[in-house]
């Protein structure tokens, strides 16, 4: 048995919002959508080979009752994007989203920033740019 891949599946309060911001400001690709025409309750998104799912919260609440950690963004999960060109994607973005930490070089080897996206899924994005982290 092995482990072949992990998709961030977020629950939203808005799939239309959140697709636009993955989308049109993120740069990813819709690959599917449920249903076929909006408003959609589940959309996969995709850029450079990473995957993100977006489901609607009422339909994951009617899938998962019994799961009290279903508020958006507020699960307590949060993405961490290695990427390549950081310093680029900075100046891109951080004016066109809410930055929750600005462009900084940790002391571990990463240069990285944090946004969060609309329904307040807290997004790093950090390239390795120094010798401390292997």
């Amino acid at each position: 048995m092995k482990f072949t891949g992990l998709t961030p599946n977020l629950v939203s309060t808005d799939v239309a919002r959140a697709l636009a911001f993955y989308r049109d400001v993120l740069g990813f690709t819709l690959k599917a959508n449920v249903p076929d025409a909006p408003p959609y309750v589940f959309v996969w998104l995709e850029r450079d080979g990473v995957n993100v799912f977006v489901n609607d919260v009422k339909a994951v609440r009617e899938d998962l009752p019994d799961v009290p950690s279903l508020e958006p963004g507020r699960s307590g999960v949060a993405m961490f994007l290695a990427v390549e060109g950081v310093r680029a994607l900075w100046d891109d973005l951080r004016e066109r989203t809410t930055v929750v930490m600005p462009l900084k070089t940790q002391w571990y080897g990463m240069t990285e920033f944090a946004i969060t996206d609309p329904d307040g899924y807290v997004i790093t994005f950090a390239e390795r740019t120094g010798d401390n982290a292997k």
